[in-house]
């Protein structure tokens, strides 16, 4: 998937790119989604740094803006670094306050189903494409053929594929489950060189992947 950055010429216009993205899957949630989601643009529009993707902002001040108390803060901030949409930057130490930062990338994924409510044209916008213009074909790695896997790589497969089934047929298909211990995931790529890039590019969606399937790992290894 094309990642939108808000920098360059266009930056302003694709800021409000992704703010509409996040607004489009929060009103296609529920209210409690709703409202997460209102108060993590509230925390963009106000105090987060476009440039430099920070976000410095503490409990109290966040509990001010959202007229909640700071079990509230703490509460939903959990669950914004659940979801992988933010993570600490840099840890407050000595009375300072933590730096956060979006990862954009990971909220355009989650984002995505709700984007056709805006409007084709922002689909095409957004995925790189001109209406009149047909997908790009995608040439894969050759694909495993072995059955889908079952247990914990099962479950984060399905969830991967449907996010991003481009990616997941170059990348992640191949992957094979080795076996796991101690919470840790064993997955056996195709190559040295597979195995590098997939822990180099990859590694923070398998991460989210096995959260989100709810195996309670605490990590994950590839191995060629």
């Amino acid at each position: 998937m094309q990642v939108i950055k808000p920098v360059g010429r266009e930056a302003a216009a694709r800021k409000y790119d992704i703010l509409s993205a996040l607004m489009a899957h929060g009103l296609a949630g529920d209210q409690n989604l709703q409202r997460l989601v209102l108060r993590l643009i509230s925390l963009i529009t106000t105090r987060y740094n476009w440039q430099r993707n920070d976000l410095t902002m503490g409990q109290r001040e966040i509990a001010r803006l959202w007229c909640v108390d700071e079990r509230t803060v703490k509460r939903e901030m959990a669950r914004l670094r659940s979801l992988g949409w933010i993570n600490v930057k840099r840890q407050g130490a000595r009375g300072r306050v933590s730096v956060l930062a979006l990862d954009l990338e990971r909220i355009l994924l989650d984002t995505r189903a709700a984007w056709p409510n805006i409007g084709t044209d922002y689909v095409a916008r957004m995925t790189g494409q001109s209406d009149a213009e047909p997908a790009a074909n995608v040439v894969p790695f050759r694909r495993n053929d072995a059955e889908p896997a079952d247990g914990i790589w099962g479950a984060m497969r399905t969830l991967l594929q449907d996010e991003d089934p481009a990616l997941f047929d170059a990348w992640l298909a191949p992957l094979t489950d080795a076996g796991h211990e101690q919470g840790i995931l064993h997955l056996a790529a195709p190559s040295r060189f597979h195995a590098t890039y997939v822990r180099t590019h990859l590694l923070g969606r398998l991460t989210i992947a096995a959260r989100r399937s709810g195996a309670g790992l605490q990590g994950i290894r590839l191995i060629p």
